[in-house]
């Protein structure tokens, strides 16, 4: 099941995408949630059943869906071991080739496994929650960088909130997934990392990150959290294709450090990081100007951009 915030010929309304097109809540005696998507998916439990019979005799609407909701903040993870060791590989392969000669020596490979902190913990940065783009908006190319990169996450949206949350607690404030695209400037990341003290996360990351028009209600995601196939298109060209098993944390453990003598609130965005192999860095594969690059999350859907001057 998908929803989303679209935009028909009489206002906008949070509707349930049917086939090609979409039902507005209020066609399904839902009209409470008809500006509320958060809330939709904070009881999507209690009527989910509701919905699916309310669907089946009813036709869908055209209409033009738009971005689900604007994050009240955005914290983005970092899960998968494999993608960390790929991602570091192509970075010194790229950035510093003779690091990348010296890899062949006996144990060098020991620089490319993550710290001892991120088997411990599931570690984030917190990054711009006000530059946000959707399915088919245009990607500003910053002009500092040549070295422009795509990465595929999900996206965990917050339905409830609280501070020092149990994992089991934690994952009921989960109500929805999205597909997102965290865009990167790998030149200057490299950069920021070893001339910042604040890291390689500011304006190698800030610039934009990119979400599905549509979410995915928790409960269908959680339960196949491991099982995921995703794609990466660039220019209509598959590139990659990988899936989200071996995730060293689960999502519940990323909220519950998120909440860790902090108080979340709806509306909250957190990423999981890079599902392994899902981005450019890794295969050797740079966004260039007009590209269009395109995310899919198989069985659910895809978010595509194209690349502007």
């Amino acid at each position: 099941m998908k929803l989303g915030r679209v935009r028909f010929k009489d206002g906008v309304s949070v509707a349930v995408m049917k086939g090609e097109g979409w039902v507005p809540v209020e066609i399904l005696g839902l009209g409470q949630y008809s500006d509320d998507l958060l809330a939709l998916l904070r009881d999507w439990e209690e009527v989910k059943e509701r919905v699916e019979r309310g669907l089946k005799d009813v036709e869908p609407i055209k209409g033009r869906p738009l971005i689900p909701f604007r994050p009240l903040s955005f914290r983005d993870f970092m899960l998968w071991e494999r993608h960390y060791v790929q991602a570091k590989l192509g970075l010194i392969r790229t950035f510093r080739p003779f690091l990348y000669r010296l890899l062949s020596l006996p144990g060098a490979d020991r620089i490319l496994r993550p710290p001892r902190m991120f088997y411990e913990r599931p570690v984030y940065y917190v990054g711009n929650h006000l530059q946000f783009y959707t399915d088919g908006d245009v990607i500003p190319y910053p002009s500092y960088t040549r070295y422009l990169d795509y990465e595929l996450e999900l996206g965990l949206v917050m339905v409830r909130g609280g501070r020092n949350p149990s994992p089991e607690e934690a994952e009921g404030m989960i109500g929805g997934f999205v597909l997102l695209n965290d865009f990167t400037a790998r030149d200057m990341q490299v950069e920021e990392f070893y001339g910042s003290p604040f890291g390689p996360v500011v304006k190698a990351k800030n610039f934009a990150t990119s979400i599905s028009t549509f979410v995915i209600p928790a409960s269908e995601i959680l339960t196949e959290f491991e099982n995921l196939t995703v794609r990466v298109y660039i220019n209509g060209e598959k590139v990659s294709e990988s899936t989200t098993r071996g995730a060293q944390h689960h999502p519940r453990d990323m909220v519950a450090y998120a909440g860790l003598e902090e108080t979340l609130y709806p509306g909250e965005l957190m990423g999981t990081g890079t599902v392994p192999g899902s981005c450019g860095v890794e295969i050797g594969r740079y966004l260039k100007r007009g590209d269009v690059i395109t995310l899919e999350l198989v069985g659910y859907g895809t978010l595509t951009n194209r690349i502007g001057g």
